[in-house]
This record gives structure tokens, sequence and C-alpha cells, in this order.
């Protein structure tokens, strides 16, 4: 596979997944909040493949997770703490499932936090370190499964 089919893949399917969440935000009361889940959405997924870097926070020098989701909330015009940890303890839990833009929490390790992006209702954005770059997983996989704290949001 080529890097411009993998290219016109991720364009083909983040106009897809902003099609999706703006036709759930014309059902919305609040039609801003389904703007800024959409621009959320779309920042994370625009950032597939920038490099992992500890500490990081923007797509020119590379990203971790926590800074991964300040810019993509940050681009949405939403301001949210910068570490995983206390994104999650500022966040409102979500009860039910996830909806695109929430984020996921995880703890890796014995205090070791990551937090992701949903993009749809099986997959997240986030900057990994296992692969070195921002890329997908689905959050049902056993890994992601068995480390999960549970997801938050900003957006109404």
């Amino acid at each position: 596979m080529t890097i411009n089919m993998i290219r016109g893949a991720i364009h083909c399917f983040l106009i897809l997944t902003l099609a999706v969440v703006s036709g759930c935000a014309t059902k919305s009361v609040d039609s801003g909040s389904g703007k800024r889940r959409a621009e959320v959405v779309r920042v994370g997924l625009a950032q597939i493949g920038t490099p992992y870097v500890y500490g990081g926070k923007s797509p020119t020098t590379g990203f971790d997770c926590s800074g991964l989701t300040l810019y993509a909330y940050q681009a949405a015009g939403v301001s949210i703490p910068r570490m995983a940890r206390e994104q999650q303890r500022a966040a409102q839990p979500v009860k039910a499932n996830p909806r695109p833009g929430d984020m996921v929490f995880f703890e890796t390790k014995p205090g070791v936090y990551h937090v992701g992006l949903m993009v749809d209702q099986d997959r997240f954005v986030h900057a990994s370190t296992s692969r070195q770059q921002v890329k997908i997983d689905r959050l049902k996989t056993p890994y992601w499964t068995a480390r999960y704290l549970g997801a938050g949001t900003y957006l109404n």
C-alpha cells in the first residue's frame, strides 16, 4: 500500500466520520456542541501518523496522549487540563457508551494513565507509544478492555 493510498483512505474516513458526527448533531438541542464534537474528531484524526513525543502537544513537534486530546479540544474552543489523569478528573463522566469526541481513559500500568478520543462507537484515536505515532485502535480489544477506566467529556 502506497502513502497516497493511505492518505486517500484517511481522507475518506475523515469525510465519512464528519458526516456521521454532523448528522447526529442535527438531532441535538445544542448544535454548537455537535459542531465542537465534529471538530474534536476531525482534528484528532488529522494527526494520524504524527510521531509520539513525550510531553508533545503540537503536530509540528509530536504528541503524547494528553497533548493530542488537549490540542483537539483547544481546536474546538474547549479548554481542558494538560495531563491525562487531570483530564479524567475534570471531565463529566459518561455513563453510557462514549460518543465521538468523548475521551476514553485507561491505566496502562499502575499509576500510568492514557487517554484517547472516540471517533465512532468502536474506535478511538490516540498518541501511542506502541507504534510511536498517533493511530486508531478499537476500544473493545482485550488489551484496552482490561485497562479501561471509563469515559468522560467536556462536550454536552
